[in-house]
């Protein structure tokens, strides 16, 4: 069990995998694990990915939106969102049904270091802003869970799959 967040650009989604979801609780640091970039066609897939394949499991889309970069130099210059990313750090605005606000994320680890492992690591990081999540815990109950684009749960959707009613 897990979230993607991802992200447009460069027109593919680039893809994380935050093990216990995004937290809009500024104390919160979210691992968050480079995946493979996805066609912009999976910002609306629900359904379920058979076992063996990468990602199985049920899927629904959890939240959706836009965003808008907010990363500079230190100059305080705009840099380009791509390259933000390039440099192991990008900040941003989610304007999305359930985040909202200041987001970064942060490159930790590189893949290519001794302890790493092969696998580069990331934290994503809610920003202290005015719509900070600060007298609870930030994430989100993935068991709970309804898409943001359909109102199902995911065992709506398992169902579904299955030719039952949820």
């Amino acid at each position: 069990m897990h979230f993607d967040f991802r992200l447009e650009v460069g027109g593919v989604l680039k893809s994380w995998a935050v093990p216990r979801g995004p937290s809009e609780n500024p104390s919160d640091r979210r691992l968050a694990v480079p995946t493979e970039d996805h066609p912009l066609e999976y910002r609306e897939f629900e359904g379920v990915i058979p076992q063996g394949e990468s990602g199985s499991g049920t899927v629904i889309v959890w939240d959706q939106g836009t965003y808008r970069p907010l990363s500079h130099d230190r100059e305080g210059t705009s840099v380009p969102f791509e390259e933000s990313l390039a440099l192991g750090h990008a900040t941003f605005w989610l304007y999305g049904a359930k985040l909202h606000g200041e987001f970064a994320l942060t490159r930790f680890r590189l893949g290519d270091e001794p302890d790493a492992a092969g696998q580069e690591a990331w934290l994503l990081i809610k920003a202290n802003d005015r719509l900070a999540v600060r007298d609870r815990p930030g994430s989100p109950d993935p068991y709970h869970a309804r898409s943001a684009r359909t109102g199902r749960t995911l065992h709506q959707v398992a169902a579904a799959a299955r030719g039952h009613d949820g």
